[in-house]
């Protein structure tokens, strides 16, 4: 019997998230897809808001919901999707929240990269743990 994954990471963006579950001998794969991925958006001069989209709050959800058993989990991508997760997560379940071991930016790693910062990451965390 393998032992429980303790530990998740997701990289995320508006058009997928990849999330993995691990221990250090074993790592689970999952991706996510947003029902409605969101086109990139030009902002154009002189029109009213930001150019971007709203969040896609069931793609959010979907992405918590699958890392709600994790004792501790890292946030990364290349931008603010990454953000819009962690604040999802901290507005809709706070005790979840405290799984959040770090929030980083990251650019679009290989699977065996993101794994491999992952835990080196948590683990530098892990020490400065009471």
């Amino acid at each position: 019997m393998s032992k429980p994954h303790y530990h998740a990471v997701i990289w995320i963006d508006h058009r997928e998230a990849r999330v993995f579950h691990f221990n250090s001998i074993d790592v689970e794969r999952l991706v996510l897809h947003p029902d409605n991925p969101t086109k990139h958006i030009h902002h154009k001069a002189n029109s009213i808001g930001s150019g971007h989209g709203s969040p896609d709050h069931d793609y959010l959800q979907a992405v918590a919901e699958s890392v709600a058993d994790a004792g501790t989990v890292l946030i990364t991508g290349p931008a603010n999707a990454k953000n819009e997760l962690a604040d999802h997560i901290r507005l809709h379940d706070p005790g979840q929240a405290k799984t959040i071991a770090g929030i980083e930016t990251v650019d679009h790693p290989s699977d065996p990269q993101l794994v491999a910062y992952a835990k080196t990451y948590l683990k530098a965390t892990d020490r400065m743990q009471p």
